[in-house]
């Protein structure tokens, strides 16, 4: 049998070489775990467990809540329900200052709560926000970087795709609970990004322009909103409750959003071709993903390869916290160059066992990590919220870089937060009896 550290080598050193070539990151993961399955059980058998491997990882009911809440996502955000969420958090956040950067911070919570999306919350919002920003007088990048730093709080807050694949590569963590638990770290991060945007308005008071709303336009604005906030309610209300799966609450979601857009005539009928071929590349993209990492994680499993990591990266220290620093380490820096769901698929198998054994929740954990992230989707190099944000401003990365910096400060002193208060994580779960 193949050494499990030549298999290690070959599946590592494999995808960190295809990824620094370009290659997408599906075949960066699936074509070394496939030679390495062929070394550890010869041609025959290793093709047809890799295609028995990829079958099963996507055989799954639970799966059915991406490509669906996805296509939610795609829904809400050609339908016109952004602007109505932007007027809403306008009223919300109006008198603090700075108040357009703080409105987007607000909208980028409402729009990525409904959305599920980090990407689509940057690029609906910011689309509607920059403008606004620049007539006020904002700096660009620093109008930027508040949309790029702040859109990934819809990645913590439910319905999140993300919580769903950590709960199917964790080996079943329960939905429901993941969706509770990830409320406060998500509006944790929304304050953080708020106190940042409370510090730059200190410096340039001249932004804090005051507008008097009356009481008629603050109860106009929040009834046209709340049809949108009502979805939450419904999705996540219901999955609690037990009333429904999360996949069937994923399509509750398709239904509601195609009604809510159809009221707001936010796109007609020969629209819905494009919508729904977006909906499919992105689904697509993340399901075969999850195909691929199943290759991946047999051959890990088989050669014991996170055992192994387990005891040459951690068995200098019995000490939890070293343990948990040293592992949100790794997890900001290998996570950079990897998009959340791969990032997730690869990093599940390996530390989540190692955490248990230090008696962390998997679902605490699962928001730890999906919390490291949202960190890294904002980071160069390999950052798609941050090219979406940069791009729907018109401003040049670097600025935008640089405004990032203290923003990222903040919301690592959060992460910190996170990973030792666990209560923060897991009162909400066990409130509700999930956890």
């Amino acid at each position: 049998m193949t050494s499990p550290e030549l298999i290690a080598a070959i599946l590592i050193g494999g995808m960190v070489i295809l990824l620094a070539l370009g290659a997408p990151v599906s075949i960066s993961i699936g074509l070394p775990s496939a030679v390495s399955m062929l070394l550890v059980l010869g041609t025959e058998r290793g093709a047809l467990t890799s295609a028995q491997r990829m079958f099963s990882g996507v055989d799954s009911f639970a799966l059915l809540a991406i490509p669906f809440f996805v296509l939610a996502g795609v829904i809400m955000n050609n339908g016109g329900i952004a602007a109505r969420l932007i007027n809403l958090a306008k009223v919300v956040v109006g008198r603090a200052p700075a108040p357009l950067a703080q409105t987007n911070v607000a909208a980028n919570v409402l729009f990525g709560a409904v959305s599920g999306s980090a990407v689509a919350a940057a690029a609906a919002v910011g689309s509607t926000m920059a403008p606004m920003q620049r007539k006020e007088g904002y700096d660009r990048a620093f109008a930027a970087a508040t949309n790029v730093a702040s859109a990934p709080a819809g990645m913590l807050i439910p319905p999140s795709n993300t919580l769903i694949v950590y709960a199917l590569a964790s080996g079943g963590t329960s939905i429901g609970a993941l969706f509770m638990a990830g409320y406060v770290p998500g509006l944790l991060w929304a304050a953080a990004c708020s106190v940042v945007v409370w510090l730059y308005a200190r410096k340039h008071p001249e932004l804090t322009v005051r507008r008097e709303v009356t009481w008629r336009q603050t109860a106009a604005t929040v009834v046209q909103a709340l049809p949108s906030l009502a979805m939450i309610l419904l999705v996540i209300g219901g999955i609690v409750a037990g009333w429904f799966t999360p996949t069937e609450g994923s399509c509750i979601a398709v239904v509601y959003a195609l009604v809510l857009s159809a009221v707001y005539r936010g796109f007609g009928l020969k629209d819905l071709p494009g919508i729904l071929y977006q909906a499919c590349r992105t689904s697509s993209v993340v399901i075969f993903l999850i195909a691929v990492s199943s290759i991946m994680s047999w051959v890990m499993s088989f050669t014991r390869m996170p055992q192994l990591l387990a005891e040459s990266l951690f068995g200098w220290t019995d000490n939890k916290v070293v343990v948990l620093l040293l592992m949100m380490l790794l997890l900001l820096i290998i996570g950079i160059p990897l998009d959340a769901t791969p990032a997730i698929l690869i990093f599940t198998p390996i530390f989540l066992p190692i955490a248990v054994s230090y008696g962390i929740d998997p679902v605490h954990f699962g928001i730890m990590l999906v919390f490291n992230l949202s960190i890294a989707v904002i980071s160069p190099p390999s950052a798609p919220v941050l090219f979406v944000g940069a791009q729907v401003a018109g401003a040049r990365l670097e600025p935008v870089i640089k405004w990032l910096m203290p923003f990222f400060l903040v919301l690592i002193a959060m992460l910190f937060l996170i990973v030792f208060v666990p209560d923060l994580t897991m009162w909400l779960p066990r409130l509700t009896g999930l956890a």
